[in-house]
């Protein structure tokens, strides 16, 4: 394995510096750099690439993986699990599945390591390796330690590695941080446990998220604490011995953003993973949500950056602010755009593109593009997006809080039990419905709020056979939603919907909002179907 610390190459300095002086310059970037449901980031750098994961839940694929060469502009190279034989998530509840993710580089391979929360089938911590980051991923090595959660791994000097992760010591919120060498042959843990940290404050709640690095003479330990709403922070103690003991930054929290209030644009902030680029200079990825229309979070947790310097041998976060800033200077490396993502597909590939998520695993194939070309073709199915199955559902990340989708598509119920149409959705209990049926054998367009498992039909309006486009249109917690038919000019279907419900602290959980097609028989068999022509998503300043 490879002698340098981990995310350094191996020519780089183990002992960093103060970031040089940077020489001025105009440009800048924007934060979140990853926008939408993108939480707890992990990045590792090889050569002049850099690559990033992201929690995915009870979506499937699972694990985002992203690419970048300047550290602002990230193109989607697809997902870490993307076969359903290596993601078992049928039944999984809302904002369970897959928690935290790491990813490290070392001798030409990739890993990532996970945590599978409350799956239905196989459970606890395992890792993939690739030799390509764009896949494909091997099976799951599953480590067991089923209590353990948000593991990371340290590939050390020597060839030893090392598995760190939580697990709780009470059910009030106690935790510990935990390490065991791995064995990165046979990917087993062995040897001793040894508990390294059990957070920065006096009674500390939910110190998680850990990542080992070995830098000069210390190791240090990046850790979040607080847990995940508006007290999160990211804490650091470090030590001599990977086993430790560790002692605590004098100067912790060294990034939180619990003192600005909830009034602030950006809160909730840590989670952080640090990356050394090969200029010398040190950034963290980290997560942050913008709340919209009040202390709302519909977007999810997002992923920021935030430069790094080193004063006293100890990181420090966003030096000179002490925050994360929404515009700020990018890191000394060549700008680096990728092609811009269309707004609108056409559904003229042979598949879905990495935009898409399904919720769940799914066991049959009930989407198609080829059958009907140009379009996504879903199949009605009995699952609905009210239980904790796999419907036909195909559906993006909400990413702004002001945006405008649309879409078109084709559709006969044949039934009252079965609709299509355009859903919002936060979880099972929590989302907003605007859908095709049949009432008294005559089609009409249905506008339904769901809140805490109950439906309330808020609009309903007849419609003529043929082509449907729906639009909504949100602004903070206002979603407007529209349609036309042909020949008929675009019109409202009811009043503007609270989109609260869309948002983690009415619903909660971890996730973002997500909108898309959907098709159901409502728990009959049906072979009818639902051809979406195209669907639109863009983002309003």
């Amino acid at each position: 394995m490879a002698e340098a610390p981990p995310n350094l190459a191996p020519d780089e300095p183990a002992v960093p510096s103060r970031n040089r002086a940077r020489t001025a310059r105009a440009r800048t970037f924007r934060n979140p750099i990853l926008p939408g449901f993108h939480p707890d980031p992990s990045i590792c750098r090889v050569g002049a690439d850099y690559y990033l994961v992201t929690s995915s839940f009870e979506w499937f694929p699972g694990l985002p993986i992203h690419h970048s060469r300047d550290l602002v502009n990230w193109r989607p190279l697809g997902h870490v699990l993307d076969r359903p034989e290596q993601l078992p998530l049928d039944g999984v509840r809302p904002s369970g599945g897959l928690y935290a993710p790491t990813i490290r580089h070392v001798d030409g391979t990739f890993y990532v390591v996970c945590t599978l929360v409350d799956g239905t089938g196989p459970s606890g911590n395992f890792v993939v390796t690739a030799t390509d980051p764009a896949g494909p991923w091997s099976e799951p090595y599953w480590l067991g330690e089923p209590d353990s959660f948000d593991p990371s791994l340290l590939f050390d000097s020597g060839g030893r590695a090392w598995f760190h992760a939580t697990r709780p010591v009470d059910t009030d919120g106690h935790t510990e941080i935990w390490l065991r060498e791995l064995d990165a042959v046979t990917l087993t843990l062995t040897g001793p446990e040894h508990v390294l940290w059990r957070g920065a404050l006096n009674d500390a709640v939910w110190a998680e998220a850990p990542h080992l690095y070995r830098v000069g003479d210390f190791y240090h330990l990046v850790v979040a604490e607080g847990g995940t709403e508006l007290d999160h922070a990211v804490t650091v103690a470090r030590s001599r011995r990977v086993t430790g003991p560790y002692e605590g930054n004098p100067r912790n929290p060294v990034l939180t953003h619990r003192h600005l209030g909830a009034g602030h644009p950006i809160v909730a902030t840590g989670h952080a993973d640090l990356v050394a680029t090969g200029t010398g200079e040190w950034w963290a990825v980290l997560l942050g949500v913008r709340p919209s229309g009040g202390y709302l979070g519909n977007l999810g947790r997002e992923t920021f950056l935030a430069e790094v310097v080193w004063e006293e041998d100890w990181p420090v976060i966003a030096p000179g602010a002490g925050r994360v800033e929404p515009v700020g200077t990018p890191p000394d490396l060549p700008e680096h755009r990728w092609p811009a993502e269309a707004a609108c597909d056409h559904f003229e590939d042979a598949e879905l593109g990495p935009r898409w998520n399904l919720l769940r695993t799914p066991r049959e194939r009930f989407w198609n593009l080829t059958e009907r070309p140009g379009h996504l073709r879903l199949r009605l199915r009995p699952p609905t997006v009210t239980e904790r199955a796999c419907p036909s559902l195909v559906a993006r990340r909400q990413s702004d809080a002001h945006f405008v989708a649309h879409t078109a598509f084709d559709f006969a119920p044949w039934g009252s039990n079965e609709c299509a149409g355009l859903v919002l959705l936060q979880n099972d209990d929590f989302q907003i419905r605007c859908v095709v049926t049949l009432r008294d054998g005559r089609r009409v367009l249905r506008l339904i709020r769901r809140a805490a498992g109950a439906d309330e039909r808020l609009a309903e309006e007849p419609l003529p056979d043929g082509r449907v486009r729906l639009a909504v249109e949100a602004h903070d917690q206002s979603y407007e939603f529209r349609y036309a038919t042909p020949g008929l000019a675009w019109r409202p279907i009811g009043a503007p919907v609270d989109g609260s419900v869309l948002s983690t602290q009415v619903a909660g959980g971890f996730v973002g909002a997500h909108l898309g097609m959907y098709a159901t028989s409502d728990g009959r068999p049906s072979t009818n179907v639902a051809d979406f022509d195209w669907f639109e998503y863009r983002g309003l300043e």
